[in-house]
């Protein structure tokens, strides 16, 4: 049986970049990160005793959350103590601290998680003496956490007429974000100058994705990604990697099918600044599911009639609901199992998959989704992938269609 090696790297120096430093006449140009010293990274590959990681989107915020990461070493030399002289690591032993984890499988290496150490709690397992052996456990944050810290006012050079993608940018720019670490969408939607209010980085950033209805995460390199609507919408009609329990498909560990009104919202208020709250509903949805109602406000789209368009795609693509599968499981130490993991480490968010299961009686659920999390949760003899998946931010029909029963607007305009 083949399966993926785990291996997790801390990085002690400073700065966001997660690459080693390169001193000049020294290292590797578009690897390294020109700096005057080495970086102290160690590698603790052979002393985890368990990984959890944590990325993806809440279905009912429609935004990606913080993504989190829980790193237990084995100490067995006090190395990590942050008040041990002979630590090689002593005095840098501090929060913000870069970890990440990557994946290695037939000679193929994929992301699994980058980010900042927050904290780090040592214990004792009870049937140790404390002299024998210690547990560190590290909790880490990807870089939202950082934009969450980073308080700002004006976004200089913000202005009338900045498409969504270029704002994003710019405030980016202004906590000194580094470029070779973004992956920025153009974006479709014209945006007001910046309101130059008080806020963190997180904030700006948000109110541009939710203003663009596009989507803004931080991916397993520690990279911010914004993708426009139009890739967020028109990756649902790429091939999906088929999962089957019947053989048709990559066989998975469990799979879990909901159907309930979580994603139900048939009115939607969007009021943009300096202008005037924009109201789509659905009576036939109201009057199946009662009132479910959507509010965003302060959104910096230019006009009322984008802000309209918002509401009324919203309403179109959240009216109904239907079966869908929660969450897949992939156990990565199935024996013959290459295909799955392959999938385990490969596919990310908005990617899309077919998820088909054998109900009693010979009947089938069937469905293609997107993935919206992706959760590892590893130690040293067991590996398992969860995926959580999600119907499109906006109906790909909505997208590609100026009418939508008795709505008649121009999606592509907002």
């Amino acid at each position: 049986m083949t399966v993926p090696v785990v291996n997790a790297v801390i990085n002690f120096s400073t700065g966001p970049a997660f690459a080693q430093a390169m001193i000049l006449d020294q290292g590797i140009l578009g690897t390294n990160v020109l700096a005057d010293s080495a970086a102290v990274i160690v590698d603790v590959s052979d002393r985890i005793n368990r990984i959890e990681t944590t990325r993806g989107r809440t279905a009912l915020s429609d935004s990606f959350q913080t993504g989190t990461m829980t790193l237990r070493i084995v100490d067995q030399n006090g190395e990590f103590n942050p008040q041990n002289p002979a630590s090689p690591y002593f005095t840098f032993l501090t929060p913000m601290k870069k970890v990440q984890i990557t994946a290695t499988f037939n000679n193929v290496t994929y992301p699994v998680f980058s980010g900042f150490i927050t904290s780090y709690v040592t214990t004792y397992p009870d049937n140790s003496s404390f002299d024998d052996v210690a547990i560190t456990t590290i909790q880490a944050v990807d870089a939202f956490r950082l934009a969450q810290l980073a308080q700002i006012s004006t976004v200089t050079g913000a202005s009338a007429g900045d498409l969504s993608g270029t704002r994003i940018n710019k405030i980016l720019d202004e906590i000194d974000w580094p470029i070779s670490m973004r992956d920025i969408d153009t974006g479709l939607t014209t945006l007001q100058a910046d309101p130059g209010t008080n806020r963190t980085a997180l904030q700006a950033l948000t109110n541009a994705t939710e203003s663009e209805y596009g989507a803004l995460y931080v991916d397993g390199y520690g990279s911010f990604v914004f993708q426009d609507r139009a890739v967020t919408v028109g990756s649902i009609a790429g091939t999906p990697t088929v999962f089957a329990d019947d053989g048709t498909g990559i066989d998975y560990f469990d799979a879990s099918w909901i159907l309930n009104d979580v994603l139900v919202f048939n009115k939607a208020t969007i009021t943009r600044v300096g202008g005037t709250a924009q109201v789509a509903t659905n009576q036939a949805s109201i009057d199946k599911y009662f009132l479910h109602s959507y509010f965003l406000n302060n959104l910096l789209m230019e006009t009322d009639a984008v802000a309209l368009d918002y509401a009324q795609a919203y309403v179109a693509s959240r009216a109904e609901t239907s079966i869908r599968c929660d969450a897949i499981v992939l156990d990565l130490y199935t024996p013959n199992y290459d295909a799955g993991v392959v999938a385990a480490l490969d596919l990310d968010f908005f990617d899309p998959i077919t998820v088909l299961t054998t109900q009693p009686g010979g009947s089938t659920i069937e469905k293609t989704l997107q993935i919206f999390g992706v959760k590892m949760n590893i130690t040293p003899n067991s590996w398992k992938t969860t995926f959580t998946t999600l119907e499109p931010v906006i109906d790909a029909f909505i997208l590609n269609n100026s009418i939508y029963g008795t709505l008649d607007y121009n999606v592509l305009s907002y």
